[in-house]
C-alpha cells in the first residue's frame, strides 16, 4: 500500500488508453448533455466542431476512470477529493478517439487527518493533442505506522 508519505512531489503516472465509441457519446449525451452536437452526427457536422463530439463532462468521467485505475493499480490509499480547482476543455473529443492521461503530483499539503496530493492532470488523444487539463487535490491516507516525509 502507498500512503501520502510514500508519494513524492514530482511523481508522475501515465494512465490509459481508453477508447470512446460513437455509441458511448450518444448514450451519455441523451442522458446527461442533450446538445445537438452530442446527439446527432448531422447537427454536429454543421456545428463549430465539424462532427459528433463527446460532452466535456463525459471526458471528465473518462479521466476519472483513468485516475481511479491509476490510484488502484498503484495501491494508493485515496480518500476522495474536495473538488477541482481548475478545468479546461481544450479540444473536442470524437468517436473512436483513444484517450490517455498524464498525472503529476505538483504539490503536497498535510492536514490533521490526511494529506492532499495536488495533481495536475492532462488528457491526450491518440495524436498526443491535449484535449483537457485540470488541477485537483486528491486526499490520501496517512501511513498508520507513522513517519513523516
Amino acid at each position: 500500500m502507498q500512503y501520502w508519505q510514500d508519494i513524492p512531489q514530482g511523481q508522475s503516472y501515465r494512465a490509459g488508453p481508453i477508447v470512446l465509441h460513437k455509441k458511448d457519446i450518444l448514450e451519455f449525451a441523451a442522458q446527461f448533455d442533450p446538445q445537438p452536437f452530442h446527439l446527432s452526427s448531422e447537427a454536429a457536422d454543421e456545428s463549430i466542431f465539424g462532427g459528433l463530439c463527446a460532452s466535456g463532462w463525459q471526458v471528465c468521467a473518462l479521466m476519472m476512470r483513468l485516475l481511479a485505475d491509476t490510484l488502484n493499480d498503484n495501491d494508493i490509499q485515496a480518500l476522495g477529493s474536495p473538488g477541482v480547482e481548475q478545468l479546461r476543455w481544450l479540444k473536442p473529443v470524437y468517436a473512436d478517439d483513444e484517450l490517455s492521461a498524464d498525472i503529476k503530483v505538483s504539490g503536497k499539503t498535510e492536514h490533521a487527518e490526511y494529506g492532499d496530493l495536488l495533481c495536475e492532470i492532462s488528457v491526450f488523444n491518440q495524436d498526443k493533442k491535449c484535449v483537457m487539463s485540470l488541477s485537483s487535490p486528491i486526499m490520501v491516507a496517512f501511513n498508520p505506522a507513522g513517519g513523516q516525509q
